[in-house]
């Protein structure tokens, strides 16, 4: 073997072992560590268990000159996949039940033999819309980017934009804000396709319930009418296995 030949062997050798060391090297960034996406998880986690639960929540909503409006439901949900929001209060809708199947959603009326397909967007009651109690799953509705950071009262913020992956999500855009040293919930701002800001949502009352700290209470003040909000109090946070069988027409019947 000649001397020429030699050395290309040599650099050929060389080029290998130096690929295959760039290789041992080399980590491909998977959609599961971006870090945006990692807090949004966290901070649904902390909202409300990942698996299968169960909670009451009450909605008082209230506007400068109106008597305040309330209205009781309870909600099953299963992975955030699967819901059910059953109208307890007041007696006019009591019976009345939402189903959420991912993202499709219907209304079970009492008085009406088929269901009504609706929008997660369409108002619920108040400033609270159908998705709001029917879908509380931001990791899975927005991809989210990190925008910057923010302090509040001392406390060190992560603010991320939330931009819905598709139409039958809630909302268009959120800003979100989770603090940085626990991943609770501050505040969430929503905005509409036009770009305008709707209302804003504080996660408040945070309470040990149900294997986390939780906020227990949400305050939505609506950014389009002065003085307009919508508070919701949870109340019998419970994780609990449900059955599939729960999330069917058939099953719903019986909730009416």
């Amino acid at each position: 073997m000649n001397t020429f030949v030699l050395r290309v062997t040599f650099v050929s050798l060389l080029s290998g072992a130096f690929v295959l060391f760039l290789g041992s090297q080399v980590r491909i960034v998977t959609a599961d560590e971006d870090p945006a996406k990692t807090i949004v998880e966290k901070a649904d986690r902390i909202r409300f268990p990942p698996a299968g639960y169960q909670v009451n929540v009450k909605i008082t909503t209230s506007a400068p000159g109106r008597d305040a409006d309330v209205r009781d439901y309870e909600i099953l949900s299963k992975g955030n996949e699967r819901t059910i929001v059953r109208t307890l209060a007041p007696a006019s809708d009591k019976g009345q039940v939402l189903l959420m199947r991912d993202r499709d959603l219907w209304l079970y009326m009492p008085s009406i033999s088929q269901p009504i397909r609706l929008s997660a967007a369409q108002k619920l009651t108040g400033q609270v819309a159908n998705g709001d109690l029917a879908r509380a799953n931001f990791s899975g509705d927005y991809t989210p980017t990190l925008v910057k950071t923010d302090t509040i009262e001392n406390e060190a913020y992560q603010v991320l934009e939330l931009k819905a992956v598709d139409r039958t999500v809630t909302y268009h855009r959120v800003l979100y804000w989770v603090n940085k040293g626990n991943n609770w919930p501050h505040k969430a701002e929503f905005y509409a396709i036009s770009g305008k800001l709707l209302k804003t949502c504080y996660y408040q009352n945070f309470k040990e319930i149900a294997g986390s700290v939780r906020p227990m209470t949400l305050t939505m003040v609506d950014a389009l009418t002065d003085g307009g909000k919508s508070v919701l109090e949870y109340a019998k946070l419970q994780q609990r296995e449900l059955p599939d069988k729960y999330f069917t027409k058939d099953y719903l019947t019986k909730l009416q």
